[in-house]
């Protein structure tokens, strides 16, 4: 038997790794995997660097380790059961049901068999979510809070810590102008990790899937996301010594010079599985029974891990396949190229695509209410904005992006969402400083140098009145909407058509 660990479950304090320690462990690396997207190449030299570490530290500790390099998972599978027939591997189960019933088939087809055991990297597993939410539907809050009651977190005899179970309206505030955050975890690459950039940058150089890979990702800055276990554990500490306290008013800010804010940084660990959730809502936790955080911070903190990455894992879990491919709006746009390249004079989308370019990387509220929200009021196919985001971000995969995206982001299926998370330039001023050096006016909706969140706002309204206006939460939106004549509207409907013509020949 053989323990068989994919490159984003690099778990050792749990599951099959520790409960078979005298197994060997398979590890593979697929550069067919690396070219299914245009990934950035921090993605790809985070796994494939955390994969190569995790290898050795399994073999430092006298483990036997079988890493094999090949084109093909199926290659290497074949490879594996021809050295060692009859043998059986033992991984952890993939998110969904089609997909584990892809990798039973490419095991059968190579001669060999393969056992799944549950996936340590969460705390909920299926049939506990499945048994909380029955015949229901998806709450993300009532879900929280059965977590919260489930493992005790933040709770006092029954009840949630402080009498509330969220701050929400302690969180949303922007940060006094001399306000600066403590700088970001910064880890520097040791010789496998030049390796690896070195082997990154020269192998998956060059054109496919009709987007270049390097020159469109620009040139990025020097990778620094931590890749060990030891080094998680150190932007751990770094999170919740030096950023947890003012994590929590600021979550919701976005200023064009912090890109990391006061956010944990830690979803690369957390996905990959060198940090476990229960690990990091334990060290929160602990910084305010101690006095050290305060407590809209650390539940702020605990709402992330605990319920929403939680809820969002299983949603793609029950909702896939239809999910990716969901477009309750039947949005049609094609992704602006911007996106890929940053050319625009937006500055808040110039400024966040430029983060992704250069680090992959921006923090969530950029995600929903910068790039999300430009999608979803432009017209945006959802697919075509999941796949970038699942290539463009260090943190993606498809679990992921797809609920956060397809769902939370454009409103694609109505499954959990119960509204669009659609606004006007608005909010963009209100959370942040990116209006005040932008050529586009935030107050105008039409003509000349009218910011495009304005029209475009609009404009998505107007075009889904019939899905949207009997949504009791949109009631306040359409109101507005009446109070506008036709003349307004048709300038409006104008101006939107102008935005699109201009994306599309790149002079937005």
């Amino acid at each position: 038997m053989t323990v068989w660990l994919r490159g984003d479950h690099l778990v050792r304090r749990s599951g099959p790794v520790a409960r078979r320690p005298d197994e060997p462990v398979l590890l593979v690396e697929a550069r067919s995997f690396a070219r299914k997207l245009p990934y950035h190449p921090h993605k790809l030299i985070l796994l494939f660097s955390a994969m190569r570490h995790f290898r050795d530290s399994l073999r430092d500790d006298g483990r036997t380790v079988h890493y094999q390099q090949t084109e093909t998972f199926e290659d290497s599978l074949a490879a594996h059961f021809e050295a060692n027939p009859g043998d059986t591997l033992v991984t952890h189960r993939p998110q969904t049901e089609s997909a584990q019933a892809r990798l039973e088939s490419l095991v059968a087809k190579v001669g060999g068999t393969v056992e799944f055991v549950a996936d340590e990297r969460f705390l909920c597993p299926p049939s506990q979510f499945d048994e909380w939410r029955g015949d229901g539907r998806y709450r993300h809050e009532d879900f929280y809070r059965f977590m919260r009651r489930e493992t005790g977190y933040l709770m006092t005899d029954g009840d949630p810590a402080g009498g509330e179970w969220n701050y929400d309206d302690q969180n949303r505030e922007t940060p006094p102008d001399e306000w600066t955050p403590p700088d970001p975890p910064w880890f520097e690459p040791d010789d496998v990790t030049e390796d690896v950039i070195e082997w990154v940058n020269s192998t998956f150089e060059g054109s496919y899937d009709e987007r270049p890979y390097g020159g469109d990702w620009a040139d990025p800055e020097p990778f620094h996301w931590p890749v060990t276990r030891r080094q998680a554990v150190r932007a751990l500490d770094h999170f919740v010594t030096d950023r947890l306290t003012e994590f929590g008013p600021y979550q919701d800010a976005m200023l064009e010079d912090e890109w990391a804010m006061s956010h944990s940084l830690l979803s690369t660990s957390l996905n990959l599985g060198l940090l476990g959730p229960d690990e990091v809502i334990e060290r929160a936790i602990t910084a305010y029974e101690d006095g050290d955080a305060p407590l809209n911070s650390v539940e702020g903190f605990v709402r992330q891990v605990l319920g929403w990455r939680e809820f969002l894992r299983h949603v793609y879990r029950r909702e896939m396949p239809d999910l990716a491919e969901a477009n309750q709006l039947g949005a049609s746009e094609a992704l602006p190229d911007f996106y890929w390249d940053g050319n625009t004079d937006m500055a808040c989308l110039s400024d966040v695509v430029g983060g992704v370019r250069e680090r992959g990387y921006s923090h969530h509220i950029e995600r929903l209410m910068i790039l999300a929200n430009f999608g979803l009021i432009y017209g945006v196919e959802p697919a075509q904005l999941n796949r970038w985001f699942h290539a463009g971000y260090v943190d993606a995969f498809h679990w992921v992006t797809t609920p956060n995206v397809v769902e939370m982001g454009l409103y694609g299926a109505g499954v959990f969402a119960t509204k669009p998370y659609a606004s006007s330039a608005n909010y963009v001023d209100k959370m942040s400083d990116y209006c005040s050096g932008c050529p586009y006016y935030k107050t105008k909706t039409t003509g000349d140098g009218a910011c495009p969140f304005n029209a475009l706002y609009w404009d998505f309204l107007d075009r889904n009145e019939d899905t949207l206006r009997s949504n009791h939460r949109m009631g306040l939106m359409y109101s507005h909407v009446d109070n506008k004549g036709d003349e307004e509207l048709t300038e409006i409907r104008e101006r939107a058509e102008e935005i699109r013509e201009m994306a599309t020949n790149g002079e937005l």
